[in-house]
């Protein structure tokens, strides 16, 4: 089999063996604190958006897709984050309200998956969040027709430009195809690397009011 020099190598043993090992760091058994806690970590080391997810959905077809996402908010009912509704991935959630999240910290060598079914969050939730947004974000949110094709950069920067004259020094509203999407967890898998490839994973289930867990071969 021919080897791309862009690929990296597989490590040798010497490089496994100063691999770090972590020690114990599935130190809670709630989910939620955990995946806080190792948030709170990655935000120390990442080097920027240790927010930042993959939100994976699926088409009309069932064919996957996958983007990176900024999660906006966590608490025992999900995990938020916001979008154009008429997006692809705002069609997709609309059309088939599952989806699934990934987190990937490699600073700190551990990653996080979510599962679950997608609600959309309330009209007065998306206006909070959207009023905290920088006033260009805000306007951008108007002029961009996302995931739909753009006659070259230009046509954007114009309708930014027509959106900026409209509302002037005026507030800007949150537009009607703008809000968010909060994915309840049925499933939650935390992984850490180890040295040689053995992992550690360990898989949070909801079960009635609680979690059931069990750990996963790497």
């Amino acid at each position: 089999m021919s080897r791309n020099p862009v690929i990296p190598p597989s490590p040798s043993a010497e490089a496994y063996k100063v691999d770090e090992d972590q020690g114990e760091v599935f130190t809670r058994e709630d989910p939620f604190a955990l995946f806080i806690e190792w948030l709170d970590l990655a935000k120390k080391k990442e080097p920027n958006d240790a927010n930042a997810m993959a939100l994976a959905t699926v088409d009309a077809d069932g064919l996957p897709n996958v983007r990176m996402v900024l999660l906006k908010d966590i608490d025992e009912r999900g995990l938020t984050f916001f979008t154009n509704l008429e997006s692809a991935k705002g069609r997709e959630l609309a059309a088939a309200p599952k989806a699934a999240l990934c987190f990937h910290w490699k600073s700190i060598r551990r990653s996080v998956r979510f599962r679950g079914a997608v609600s959309s969050v309330a009209g007065e939730e998306a206006d909070a969040y959207f009023a905290t947004r920088a006033r260009a974000s805000q306007i951008g949110a108007w002029a961009s027709d996302q995931s739909r094709p753009m006659d070259g950069r230009f046509a954007l920067e114009k309708a930014v430009a027509r959106e900026t004259a409209r509302f002037g020094l005026g507030k800007v509203p949150r537009p009607d195809c703008w809000s968010g999407f909060r994915l309840s967890p049925a499933e939650i898998e935390f992984w850490v690397n180890r040295p040689f490839r053995l992992h550690d994973r360990l898989q949070f289930h909801r079960k009635d009011a609680g979690w059931t867990t069990r750990r996963l071969y790497p």
